[in-house]
């Protein structure tokens, strides 16, 4: 068996500048950036399938019909922080998930200082990545998406262990550009844009890596729905977007993550706000966000988090996170609650935990520097992003519109073409 294609992952790792807003994502990929089967080493019901090529392999739609089941559909994110899996059938609202996966592997612990992914990490990983094999198996997936972020982007070493977990695991980690990360974090969370804004600031607060996405939604039809065609549609809005190379774990390296001080925090929301800054001189987002009708959506484990602790929610729930609204003010009363604990007491708060205790402040410290550039009254929060734009992508390109597969029609002037 070969391992994964080096030509693959070189064109995933180039950077890529900004483009017009207008062309199709699908346009503006990279050969690295697209979907790729799972490998053929993990037997049992995993078939490679990619793109239409599904059409030619495996069982035919008919006999998935026949016997009640759609595809599965699984999509992983390897991040700096988390491992996440989502393994999902296409409904008649998009999708349905029928399993899932997130553990905190950390596997840019240390990379700040040596740029290199560090053995105990990549040990923590792949013990993680084997998990989400077997559910993957088990569900019989027949075409999925496994990603890998900024550690894996920036890392001296990823080569070798992207080739290692495709030794261990069979499987195929792609290591997407952080263009593509944008787009895919819009196509997640697209749902849960509010029909009445005319813009919405868009930021995905990462381990390694934080993305900001402004979106024009002036033009947009006001019975705009958010089935999977819409998730697609909603790319078409990105007006400007941005990555930044700091994320929580980085930023708690730098600055500290267990004893934060009121003083050590304003200087982690200083490190922020200048690294912002190009993007609003170059953007004047500013003016859009204070006098137009626009709104936040975040989707991270940082407003998760204060949105769990804002609910007094006696273990996470992410039905009652995902989709609630936050007020300015409210998420700073709970950054500022945060910041007069102990390391201890962090620990201790039910939607923090021992996981995040040391990097909740450096979330909140991005995110206290984000509302301050861009003053904004109303924050939605986003318990989605990658994943679900993964899973959107690849059940599109596959035809599923409202748990049916859509039929090719046949048109005189373009015969191949599909509607």
């Amino acid at each position: 068996m070969t391992g994964p294609s080096d030509n693959a992952r070189t064109a995933a790792r180039e950077p890529c500048g900004p483009k017009s807003s207008r062309d199709g994502a699908e346009d503006r990929q990279s050969t690295g950036d697209r979907p790729k089967a799972v490998s053929s080493e993990l037997a049992g019901n995993l078939s490679v399938t990619d793109g239409k090529a599904a059409d030619k392999q495996g069982p035919s739609l008919g006999h998935h019909r026949r016997r009640g089941k759609l595809p599965a559909y699984a999509a992983l994110d390897l991040g700096t922080n988390n491992c996440r899996l989502l393994v999902a059938r296409p409904s008649r609202r998009g999708f349905v998930v029928i399993d899932a996966f997130s553990r905190i592997i950390r596997l840019g612990e240390g990379l700040a200082h040596s740029g290199r992914l560090s053995e105990k990490a990549m040990d923590r990983t792949i013990h993680a990545l084997k998990v989400c094999r077997d559910k993957m198996r088990r569900r019989g997936v027949k075409r999925s998406r496994l990603i890998s972020t900024e550690a894996c982007r920036i890392a001296e070493n990823s080569d070798q262990f992207i080739s290692r977990v495709f030794d261990q695991t069979g499987l195929e980690l792609e290591i997407i550009n952080r263009e593509t990360e944008a787009r895919l974090a819009v196509s997640g969370c697209a749902s849960l844009l509010d029909p009445s804004c005319n813009g919405a600031l868009i930021f995905d607060i990462g381990g390694g890596s934080s993305e900001l996405i402004w979106l024009d939604l002036s033009e947009r039809s006001r019975n705009w729905r958010a089935s999977v065609y819409d998730r697609l549609e909603a790319q078409n809005c990105i007006e400007a977007w941005t990555s930044l190379p700091i994320g929580v774990v980085t930023l708690a390296e730098k600055f500290g993550g267990r004893d934060v001080s009121p003083e050590i925090f304003e200087s982690m929301v200083d490190e922020v706000t200048t690294q912002l800054a190009p993007f609003e001189k170059k953007n004047a987002l500013r003016e859009k966000v204070t006098n137009g009708s626009a709104h936040l959506l975040g989707t991270s484990g940082t407003v998760t988090t204060i949105a769990g602790i804002k609910l007094e929610l006696p273990a996470y729930d992410r039905k009652r996170v995902d989709g609630c609204w936050l007020l300015d003010a409210e998420v700073r009363d709970v950054s500022s609650s945060l910041i007069g604990m102990s390391y201890e007491d962090r620990v201790a708060q039910p939607c923090v935990g021992i996981d995040r205790a040391d990097l909740v402040l450096a979330g909140c410290a991005i995110l206290e520097a984000l509302m301050r550039l861009w003053p904004c009254e109303r924050l939605r929060v986003a318990d989605r992003g990658l994943r679900e734009g993964m899973l959107a992508t690849m059940m599109a390109e596959d035809g599923y519109r409202g748990g049916h597969r859509r039929r090719r029609r046949r048109s005189r002037k373009s015969p191949d073409r599909g509607d």
